[in-house]
C-alpha cells in the first residue's frame, strides 16, 4: 500500500497540486487547488480502498484525472471494467460535494451580502485606482463585489481590503461565474470582458455604453466568454487582456487570445508607451499612470 500511495501522490504532484500530507484510502480528501491560499479545498482526491486506483482534481478549474497503479501484469477485462465503475462513483462523489460546497457558500454569500452597505467613493483603494464605486459595498472595510453567473444568481463574493488584498469566499462557485461592472444584461450591443474589476472599472469609464464584465482571473476569462457568447449571440464581444510581460509565457495575453479565438471575440490589449514602466500589465495600471505621469 505504502509504494501505491506514494504513486499516488507523485501523480498528483505532476499535475502542478500539492497532495494533503494523510491520504486516507477510501476518503475523499480536499486540499488546496491551482496556486491557492494553504486554506483553499478545491482540489481532491480519493484513492480506492484496494490502493490500486485513485483518482483527483481541481473544482476551481474543473480539472480532473484518474490513476492506476503500475504493474507488470496487464489489467484484465474485468479489472478494467471495475475500475471504471469506481471512478464513476468517486467522480459522483466529489461532484456531490463540490455543489453541496458551492450551495452553502452562495447562502452565506447572501447572508453577507444583505449585511453589506454602499462603498464610499473615497475607500482607499477606489482612489489609488482611480476608480468609482460602480456598485462595491462595504463588509468589514473591504470593498464586496458579488460574484453571479449568467441566471443572476448569486454564487460568491469577491473582498478587496484597502491595500488590494483580494479574497474569494471560501468554497464559492467561480467557474464560469462574473462580477457584474455596469451596462445592459438584457440586450447588449456590446459587451467586454476581463480579468480585474479595477480593470473593468477603467473601461466602463471609458465606454459607457458597453457591458462590462470582470471574470476574476485569466484562467476564467473562456468559461465566461464562451457563456457570453452563448447568451448574446449577436453582441459585439472583446477579451480585454493583462499584458504579463514580466511573467512567463505571459498567462494574462495568452489566456485572453485562447478565449477571443473560442468565442469568436475581438482581443483587446494594453498599448504601453516607450517610457511606461515594465511592471505595468493592465488597462487599469495604465490609465493610473498616465493620470500620474499628466499625459
Amino acid at each position: 500500500m505504502n509504494d501505491s500511495l506514494y504513486q499516488f501522490r507523485e501523480a498528483i504532484r505532476a499535475t502542478g497540486l500539492e497532495p494533503p500530507d494523510t491520504i486516507e484510502p477510501g476518503k475523499l480528501h480536499r486540499f488546496p487547488g491551482y496556486g491557492k491560499r494553504p486554506s483553499n479545498r478545491a482540489g481532491w482526491c480519493l484513492l480506492f480502498n484496494d490502493g490500486l486506483g485513485g483518482c483527483f482534481g481541481d473544482w476551481s478549474s474543473g480539472f480532473s484525472e484518474t490513476w492506476q497503479t503500475k504493474r507488470d501484469k496487464p489489467h484484465s477485462q474485468t479489472e478494467r471494467a471495475a475500475f471504471v465503475r469506481r471512478v464513476e462513483t468517486a467522480k459522483k462523489q466529489a461532484e456531490a460535494e463540490r455543489r453541496t460546497r458551492q450551495a452553502n457558500a452562495a447562502k452565506r454569500a447572501a447572508v453577507i451580502w444583505n449585511t453589506t452597505t454602499p462603498a464610499p467613493g473615497n475607500h482607499p483603494y477606489l482612489i489609488r485606482k482611480h476608480i468609482q464605486p460602480h456598485g462595491a459595498r462595504i463588509h468589514k472595510g473591504a470593498l464586496t463585489l458579488p460574484v453571479v453567473d449568467f441566471t443572476g444568481r448569486l454564487t460568491s463574493l469577491q473582498f478587496t481590503a484597502a491595500d488590494g488584498g483580494k479574497l474569494l469566499l471560501s468554497g464559492g462557485r467561480k467557474r464560469g461565474c462574473f462580477i457584474p461592472v455596469v451596462g445592459d444584461m438584457e440586450n447588449p450591443t456590446r459587451i467586454i470582458i476581463c480579468e480585474g474589476w479595477a480593470t473593468g472599472c477603467t473601461l466602463a469609464e471609458d465606454e459607457s455604453a458597453a457591458l462590462v464584465l470582470t471574470a476574476i482571473d485569466a484562467g476564467n476569462l473562456e468559461p465566461v466568454a464562451l457563456a457570453a457568447r452563448h447568451r448574446w449571440h449577436s453582441a459585439e464581444l472583446v477579451l480585454a487582456g493583462d499584458d504579463d510581460r514580466l511573467t512567463a509565457s505571459n498567462p494574462g495575453a495568452t489566456k485572453a487570445k485562447a478565449a477571443a479565438i473560442a468565442s469568436g471575440a475581438l482581443l483587446a490589449l494594453p498599448q504601453w508607451p516607450e517610457d511606461a514602466p515594465k511592471h505595468l500589465t493592465d488597462f487599469n495600471d495604465l490609465a493610473v499612470w498616465l493620470a500620474g505621469s499628466g499625459a
